[in-house]
């Protein structure tokens, strides 16, 4: 049989270099554990960077998608079916919009929005030159050229300039920073209820309702980029609920399909004005297996409580991440909504503290390059978070006394 290293150094040989995986190799998952194929076990507070909403295996997950492969999997969008159908009437009795674009990426969904945004201007309102679009510093919005140009993070543009025209950036949870910018030839402000990869870093309600105001000042759409907060992650079904603020325009993705991918970009009718027959089209979006992997999500969460559990066991995990910081000075600030949390340590910490974590069998990422980011499955449970803590305790002493040695 191959050996793990020998099929990592296969993969390393033949996968893109900007990809740069650990050396495990999942080999299956369960509830909220992987296994890789050395039979380690790992608790997992990734998620598939909070995407696995419901965990490994579901079973409700895992049957709805055999039945669907077994009966259909693809006929493009020249063609409706009714799982397709049924799932954006189902996102939009759940949210403010009226309409659905499907697509099969958080990129794509953001691209999606960028579009709208811009043809609304210049179809419906009639302004042409109504095309600026603000987005925050610290952001991140996608690996499409667009979408990495509206990300508030220059590492990301390096080598692929020139980025798309007309994009600014302000500074986030800044209110007067965008208010400089805003003028009347800005189409759309775009911004994330908290910041995923920028470090799990939330809005504070008076940003995000003054960003509605600046937007309504001046015609502007207001788009919340919920490609990571959606879909329960932050305690309500999409974060801007929690938030009390709605806006123009929402992207989706990540937890929508419990790990098969599906984007959505989502708005009312009157913003939807902007696109007529052909604007824009997906080959693969809305296909029977992702609609019918999200109409299981979303059956499941309303079907289990899982909103309520996410706010239980987010407040559980955010006041024992607390008490740990209070003994660990190298923790500076532990933040977040519902089971999207941040621990952000001092200097490179962050990092070291990571990989202390999986050696003690749980995952975590970083995020925002000082933050520990945890995003567990909405189905974990108490006993779950209690076991996480502890490792992420018995990292930390392991790794200070490494630091002490």
């Amino acid at each position: 049989m191959t050996s793990t290293q020998e099929l990592f150094e296969l993969g390393n040989a033949h996968n893109s270099p900007s990809y740069g995986p650990s050396d495990a190799i999942m080999e299956r998952g369960q509830g909220v554990t992987l296994y890789d194929r050395d039979g380690n076990a790992y608790l997992d507070f990734l998620a598939g960077i909070a995407v696995n909403c419901l965990g490994h295996a579901h079973p409700d997950l895992v049957k709805a998608l055999q039945d669907q492969a077994a009966t259909l999997l693809h006929v493009s969008n020249m063609f409706y079916t009714e799982v397709q159908i049924r799932l954006m009437e189902r996102l939009t009795s759940l949210s403010f919009a009226d309409r659905v674009f499907l697509c099969n990426s958080g990129a794509e969904s953001v691209e999606a929005a960028f579009k709208l945004a811009r043809r609304f201007q210049s179809t419906v309102v009639g302004k042409p030159n109504k095309t600026n679009i603000i987005s925050m510093n610290s952001s991140f919005h996608g690996r499409t050229l667009a979408a990495i140009t509206a990300t508030g993070q220059p590492k990301y543009h390096k080598g692929f300039e020139p980025l798309v025209p007309g994009f600014f950036y302000a500074d986030f949870n800044d209110l007067e920073s965008v208010r400089k910018l805003v003028d009347q030839d800005t189409a759309a402000i775009i911004v994330e209820p908290i910041q995923g990869e920028g470090g799990v870093r939330p809005a504070t309600p008076e940003f995000l309702q003054g960003l509605r105001d600046l937007c309504d000042s001046v015609g502007a759409l207001l788009i919340f980029d919920e490609v990571q907060t959606g879909i329960g992650r932050t305690g309500t079904l999409f974060a801007y609920q929690g938030y009390g603020v709605e806006p123009d325009i929402i992207t989706l993705a990540k937890g929508l399909g419990g790990g098969v991918p599906i984007g959505a970009m989502m708005a009312t009718n009157r913003v939807f004005e902007g696109f007529v027959k052909g604007s824009h089209a997906s080959t693969f979006g809305g296909n029977p297996l992702a609609c019918r992997a999200a109409l299981t999500v979303l059956d499941v969460i309303e079907r289990d409580g899982l909103l309520e559990n996410v706010n239980q066991r987010g407040e559980q995990l955010m006041s024992a991440l607390r008490e740990l910081a209070a003994d660990h000075p190298t923790i500076i600030d532990v933040r977040g909504r519902g089971l999207m949390i941040g621990v952000e340590c001092l200097d490179t910490h962050a990092a070291e503290i990571v990989n202390a974590c999986r050696d003690q069998g749980l995952l975590v990422n970083v995020a925002g390059g000082a933050t520990v980011r945890f995003v567990p499955p909405l189905i974990v449970t108490a006993q779950d978070v209690e076991s996480a803590v502890s490792r992420v305790k018995q990292a930390l002493e392991e790794w200070t006394s490494k630091q002490a040695a």
